[in-house]
């Protein structure tokens, strides 16, 4: 009886110790699972989060395309408003209206937006189609010759150094290539005339042929249109010389640099307004 007693005891003790081993190892995978549980959480988070940002970076993206289109089809109304504004002006054919809206299509939409009226609209495209027919890119602007516009005139300055040579009024065939371009352009349209501006430094001038920078400024405008009507057969009705001595210079005349500077020569390409619809075939 007490044999039997002790081994039910040893029996019941070495069952406790099993119990307990499981129950530990159960309670250890439990831990881990829900160590496992709180990573996979958290990376969840972490990819909602991640989400949440690209969803609103993909919003705000559809939110500029829709400004941007809702936008392109203002000025495209605003345009044809324009077209249809044509008081003080001549009315316009649909054929002309047609090119006109082509045209403005190709301008800057910042430029377009700030044409008012119809007028400013024939600027842009009057400008738009000079500048065309000019190539100016065909020209490697610098501080030699510089290539502007205002509204509907195309403005081309040109150094003295590469239009004269030194001390001279006599245009050098340094700028042979540009009045070329020039008189292409002004020779393909009856609508346009040309206005050459002589500019000077500040400096004194007095010899046996120059009183001063009015004669010098005067006779280089007249040497230049003079090779533009007798080199490249440009009509003599079309130009217009003009002399501003020293009296708009671009910068002051305190350096030498600065006085090569104010040494130019200004041609103003100058299509008529009322006859603006020949620069709009696109041919060119």
């Amino acid at each position: 009886m007490k044999k039997t007693s002790i081994l039910l005891l040893v029996a019941i003790v070495l069952t406790s110790c099993v119990s307990k081993k499981k129950f530990l190892a159960l309670e250890n995978e439990n831990g881990q699972i829900k160590s496992e549980l709180t990573k996979t959480k958290v990376a969840k988070e972490d990819l909602e989060g991640k989400f949440a940002a690209i969803q609103e970076r993909v919003d705000q993206y559809n939110t500029k395309i829709n400004t941007l289109a809702s936008l392109n089809s203002s000025l495209s109304e605003e345009n044809d408003s324009k077209m249809e504004n044509v008081a003080g002006v001549a009315v316009m054919s649909n054929n002309t209206k047609t090119k006109m809206r082509e045209t403005l299509t190709k301008v800057d939409p910042n430029l377009v937006s700030q044409a008012k009226t119809l007028k400013d609209s024939m600027d842009l495209a009057v400008s738009y189609n000079l500048k065309k027919r000019m190539n100016t890119t065909s020209f490697d602007e610098s501080d030699d010759i510089a290539i502007s516009i205002d509204e509907t005139v195309v403005m081309i300055s040109i150094s003295d150094k590469m239009l004269f040579n030194s001390g001279s009024y006599r245009v050098s065939n340094k700028a042979n290539d540009i009045l070329q371009k020039i008189a292409d352009v002004v020779n393909s349209e009856s609508s346009i005339d040309v206005m050459v501006e002589g500019h000077t430094d500040a400096r004194s001038i007095n010899t046996d042929k120059l009183q001063d920078n009015w004669d010098l400024s005067v006779l280089r405008a007249t040497s230049v249109v003079r090779k533009l009507q007798q080199q490249y057969n440009v009509a003599p009705e079309k130009l217009i010389a003009s002399g501003r001595s020293s009296y708009q210079p671009l910068v002051g005349n305190d350096t030498r640099e600065d006085r090569a500077r104010n040494r130019r020569t200004r041609i103003i390409i100058l299509p008529n307004i009322d006859k603006f619809f020949a620069l709009m075939s696109e041919d060119n």
